[in-house]
C-alpha cells in the first residue's frame, strides 16, 4: 500500500499479495467484467462523504493481476469510496491501451458534455447503488432521468442492491430503459434454498425483463461455507447461467472491498468458473461474448 494521507479501515483485509495460478484456462479474449481501482489516495483522493476508506489498489496492480490470471480485458466499476469523482477510473481507462472499459458514477447535475467526455475515455455505463450502508441513494425519479439521458450513448445501467430490498425495488428496476446489469446476483441469502421465494423473485426479474443482465460474481461475499469453492453459492450462479446464458457476466471484484473474514485468492475464484459454467460454450458466453457485446460492440464482427 502506497504512502497516503488516507488510512484504510482497520477491520479490512488487504487483497491477496500472491494469488495462486488458476488451473482453469480462460478462453482467449476473456474479460474480467467487474473490478475496481482505488486511489492511490494521495493522487486521487477518496470522497469526503465515503462510508469506508479502502486500501490503495492502483491500475498497475490490476493490469498485473489481469495478465497473471489469464484475462485480456477489464471492466472497471466506480466504487462508492470515490463518490462521483471518476478521476481514478478515467486515469486507468486512459492508460489501458483500449483493454479496459468503465462504469462511472455521476451526479444529477451531469451535463451532456460531461457524459460525452466520459464516453470518449471509455465509460460505457452508470452505476446506481441501493445498498444504504454504502451510499445515500438518489431518488428514483432522478435515477430514471439519468438512465434515460445515457441511452443515446448506448450505455447501460448497473444496479447494486441486496435481496431483501428487491420486492420494493422490483417495479422500478423493471421500468429502467435500455440494458440493465445487476451486480452480484442481487446478493442472495445463500442459506435459503435456490428454489425458494427470495431467489425465485430475482429469477422472475430476469425472466420478465429481457434487457437485464446479471453478474454471477462475488461468491466470497455471499458464502457461509467459505473458500476455496464457496459451495453454497454455486447452485445460485449455475442456475442463472443455465437459464440466461446470453445475459451473464463474471468478474473478480478485485481488490475485494470491505472483506473482513478472509482474503479471497483470485486464482481460486477463477477456478470456480467451470463449476458454474461447465461447458466451453457457456464459458465463452460468460467470459467473452457477453461482455464484448456490452463493452466493445464495435469489435464484434
Amino acid at each position: 500500500m502506497s504512502e497516503s494521507t488516507f488510512q484504510m479501515d482497520q477491520d479490512w483485509l488487504v487483497f491477496h499479495p500472491s494469488p495462486s495460478l488458476p488451473a482453469f484456462a480462460s478462453p482467449p479474449g476473456a474479460v474480467d467484467a467487474h473490478c475496481h481501482v482505488f486511489g492511490p489516495g494521495d493522487v486521487f483522493p477518496y470522497a469526503a462523504e465515503r462510508k469506508y476508506t479502502p486500501c490503495d489498489a492502483p491500475k498497475e496492480k490490476l493490469w498485473a493481476l489481469r495478465d497473471y490470471l489469464g484475462f485480456e480485458r477489464n471492466v472497471i466499476v466506480q466504487a462508492t469510496c470515490h463518490g462521483t469523482d471518476n478521476r481514478a477510473l478515467l486515469d486507468a481507462l486512459e492508460n489501458s491501451a483500449g483493454r479496459a472499459r468503465g462504469v462511472a458514477s455521476v451526479q444529477k447535475t451531469v451535463t451532456d458534455e460531461m457524459l460525452q467526455g466520459l464516453h470518449d475515455a471509455g465509460v460505457r455505463g452508470i452505476r446506481f447503488n441501493f445498498v444504504t450502508r454504502l451510499v445515500d441513494a438518489l431518488p428514483h425519479k432522478i435515477l430514471a432521468e439519468i438512465a434515460e439521458r445515457i441511452s443515446y450513448l448506448g450505455w447501460h445501467t448497473v444496479i447494486y442492491f441486496e435481496s431483501p430490498d428487491l420486492p420494493q425495488l422490483y417495479d422500478f428496476f423493471s421500468s429502467l430503459p435500455g440494458t440493465v446489469v445487476v451486480d452480484h446476483m442481487g446478493r442472495p441469502n445463500v442459506s435459503l434454498p435456490v428454489n425458494g421465494a427470495e431467489f425465485e423473485l430475482f429469477l422472475k426479474l430476469l425472466t420478465d425483463n429481457d434487457n437485464i443482465y446479471c453478474k454471477v460474481s462475488c461468491p466470497e461475499r455471499l458464502s457461509n461455507t467459505g473458500p476455496p469453492e464457496y459451495s453454497d453459492v454455486l447452485p445460485f450462479a449455475k442456475t442463472v447461467i443455465e437459464a440466461f446464458p446470453d445475459r451473464v457476466l463474471w468478474g473478480t471484484d478485485w481488490p475485494h472491498p470491505n472483506m473482513k473474514t478472509h482474503i479471497p485468492d483470485d486464482g481460486k475464484l477463477v477456478d470456480i468458473i467451470p463449476l458454474i459454467a461447465p461447458t466451453s460454450a457457456l464459458q465463452y458466453k460468460l467470459l467473452v461474448e457477453n461482455p464484448m457485446n456490452l463493452y466493445w460492440p464495435e469489435e464484434i464482427h
